[in-house]
């Protein structure tokens, strides 16, 4: 019974995916509950008359596809949670964009067929492609640097800039930019460097999102 509601909803959903770049808004309409929400990859809680009012076709010189690539459903009685994730393939302009996409949904089971209470979609964060500096650029960022009672170092293992808090882990740090650096696996978070109006290196701040931690250069 569970692997055929698996299906069952499987198929739905990738009817929903299917209905998204076209603006088909009668497939959504028909498996969304009276009183269903949607939030978005960007945050946004968007009502069901909101989100069917937004669903149009994709503009022109635009064209893709949303495909499951894993899906997992869980049978509560009456109610189904489900979580997939749907990679994206989009046609902009001449040009092939990549995506994945997280979702996580609510189903429940009406006297006639599955209804959706609620979804949210979740952007897979990725690592981005690494710029590749010379050792004398890397070496312009080797010190030391606090945060108050917090330490960091950073330092050289060949053409490798290295960083370490405490006593912690020694990790890579990647350039996406020159002053602007991530951790393999760790894309929410870039390491951005300051300079003073000489351009001698000041500090670095570690941004998640609109955050800022702020490291000063001691050494």
């Amino acid at each position: 019974m569970a692997e055929d509601v698996t299906q069952t909803l499987r198929a739905k959903d990738q009817a929903l995916l299917d209905a998204i770049a076209p603006g088909n808004v009668k497939v959504w309409d028909e498996a969304l509950a009276s009183g269903a929400v949607y939030v978005d990859e960007n945050g946004v809680i968007i009502d069901r008359a909101a989100f069917l009012k937004q669903l149009t076709p994709l503009p022109a010189g635009a064209s893709g596809t949303l495909v499951i690539s894993s899906y997992q459903a869980t049978l509560h009685g009456a109610v189904a949670t489900v979580i997939h994730t749907d990679d994206e393939t989009e046609n902009y302009h001449g040009q092939t964009l990549k995506a994945q996409y997280l979702s996580t949904e609510t189903w429940q089971k009406t006297q006639n067929d599955w209804k959706l209470l609620q979804v949210h979609t979740y952007a897979v964060l990725k690592d981005p492609p690494t710029q590749k500096l010379s050792e004398n650029e890397l070496d312009t960022y080797v010190g030391r640097y606090s945060a108050g009672d917090l330490v960091y170092t950073l330092h050289l293992e060949g053409d490798r800039l290295i960083g370490q808090r405490g006593g912690g882990p020694p990790v890579e740090w990647n350039a996406e930019l020159r002053d602007v650096f991530f951790i393999t696996g760790d894309p929410r978070i870039r390491r951005i460097f300051q300079r003073d109006a000489s351009g001698k290196i000041t500090g670095f701040v570690d941004r998640r999102e609109s955050w800022d931690l702020v490291w000063k250069k001691t050494g």
